[in-house]
């Protein structure tokens, strides 16, 4: 059956006017609403408002215009029904054949921090139901509800007048996805506590963690701001499993600083972090922590790149860089690498109220993210007393510290790392490879923990190196003796009476 009337009613206006244009040209009628009503007459198109349709106007300033059985009618009918063709003919209802809606912005008005009355005002409801209603009626209604879509469509009306029942179908499912995405991300608008694992599929991975897996990249039910998910790829190759992994990992680190501040991440953690009096200077102190592990990782940075660093970071082979904006001049010089990655994620803030969704067989995990930052007030100090300078690196070590996988030793000098160990069966086993890494610069550093010293040893070979002053969690049973000993090396100590594991 060949469409011969569609309704086009859009937020996201994307190639809308070059649709309405093809659909134009094979002699279908248009029906639209409001502002793409609007923009198909600027653009010399003939289209009838849905008002001409259902008899009514449009009321409560828009809130009102869709919902008539002259347009659910038209849409819903079962074709070839005789009861149904005999109740359309009766009541004049004409058929709508393809249904192109795309819904209100709520998630990214939501992520803008828009104010409670415009936020409830980007709530579609007219969209949603109309969207539903053609999905439910594939069998004879095409239903496009993303602007990616609208190529294909137009081919396949090209080829036959209309698209194949394979097509309505996966357009069909993909409009209840969209809705029920929608729908969680207004739930949790309303009620916070209310979490639900809606996703949608943003692209295909050529492979997963190995070349042997299958793999994808999906989007949640928030448009999180900013987020590797929302973030604009400039230019290079199609990021991978890994890539983005380590991607996320950088941005999440790099969002705990204020200051200029650049971090560099190889297989999920921290090889660098460093902030500095400008970006260029952050960079710099990153890179320096360990450029051997640098090698092939991914930068994260809270600053625009200049020309004068990106520069410098092509010295180093890198596969992403992260950056709230790409000056011109930067991309120029980035461009020379057309291989390498660079994501724009626009303004840099902190995210609040997220959840960490994590899989296992048979089920999921669920936790508040671990967005706790603290401040020197928060701190006890046990020994000794720290100055101001050192109370400062020891702040800079928790924060990275919180980022590098559990038993976690982090060593500060001067505003950055020096010495990162992770992901160990042992804190000794993690202050040995902290240490190494140091090396002469151990001497007058400090070190962050991110769990209690269940011994003294710990603390004892951090001294024996050189570190002047230490933070972690305490709660051992055998934190006098830990302080004990602390005091004895000389090395002065502080709490934060709260524990940063990362598995």
């Amino acid at each position: 059956m060949k469409i011969s009337r569609a309704l086009l009613s859009v937020s996201d206006k994307t190639g809308i006017v070059e649709l309405a244009t093809f659909l134009h040209s094979k002699e279908i009628e248009l029906i639209s609403t409001g502002g793409t009503a609007k923009l198909l007459r600027e653009n010399n198109l003939p289209v009838k408002d849905v008002s001409e349709i259902t008899n009514f106007p449009e009321m409560l300033d828009g809130r009102v215009k869709t919902l008539h059985p002259a347009i659910h009618g038209g849409i819903l009918y079962v074709r070839g029904d005789d009861v149904h063709e005999k109740t359309i003919l009766d009541h004049k209802i004409g058929a709508i054949d393809l249904v192109v809606v795309n819904l209100y912005p709520f998630e990214q008005t939501l992520a803008k921090g828009a104010p409670d009355d415009v936020i409830i005002e980007n709530i579609d409801i007219g969209g949603p139901s109309m969207l539903r209603s053609a999905a439910k009626n594939f069998a004879a209604v095409t239903v496009v509800c993303d602007p990616s879509d609208l190529e294909n469509v137009t081919q396949e009306i090209e080829e036959s007048g209309s698209t194949t029942i394979e097509t309505r179908r996966k357009l069909a499912g993909k409009v209840f996805a969209r809705t029920a995405q929608y729908d969680a991300a207004i739930a949790e608008y309303f009620n916070p506590d209310f979490s639900a694992n809606f996703t949608t599929k943003i692209m295909d991975l050529k492979y997963g963690e190995n070349p042997h897996q299958a793999a994808e990249f999906l989007k949640g039910s928030q448009d999180i701001f900013p987020s590797i998910a929302t973030a604009k790829q400039l230019q290079g190759k199609q990021l991978g499993y890994c890539n983005i992994l380590d991607a996320d990992a950088a941005l999440d680190l790099v969002l705990e600083f204020d200051e200029p501040a650049a971090v560099i991440i190889k297989h999920a953690t921290p090889c660098g972090t460093a902030i500095g009096e400008n970006i260029e200077d952050a960079f710099t102190k990153a890179l320096a922590c360990d450029p051997l592990s640098a090698f092939g990782g991914i930068v994260a940075l809270n600053q625009p790149p200049s020309k004068k660093l990106a520069e410098k970071m092509g010295e180093t082979f890198f596969e992403v860089i992260i950056a709230p904006q790409f000056p011109e001049e930067a991309k120029q010089v980035y461009s020379a690498k057309k291989n390498l990655r660079l994501l724009e994620t626009g303004t840099i803030k902190q995210n609040t109220n997220l959840q960490e969704i994590r899989s296992v067989m048979g089920g999921f995990l669920r936790q508040s993210k671990n967005e706790a930052i603290l401040s020197e007030s928060d701190f006890q100090t046990v020994v000794g007393i720290p100055d101001k300078n050192i109370m400062r690196d020891l702040l800079f070590a928790w924060k990275v510290c919180k980022h590098v996988k559990s038993n976690a030793i982090v060593l500060v000098k001067n505003g950055k790392t020096i010495g990162i160990g992770g992901g160990q069966t042992s804190r000794v086993g993690s202050s040995k490879i902290a240490i190494e890494q140091a090396g002469q610069q151990a001497k007058g550093s400090v070190a962050a923990s991110d769990a209690f010293f269940p011994f003294p040893d710990g603390v004892e070979q951090l001294a024996h190196a050189g570190v002047s002053s230490i933070i972690q969690p305490g709660g051992s049973k055998r934190d006098d003796e830990v302080f004990a000993a602390a005091k004895t090396l000389g090395v002065s100590m502080v709490l934060t009476g709260m524990r940063a594991f990362k598995h």
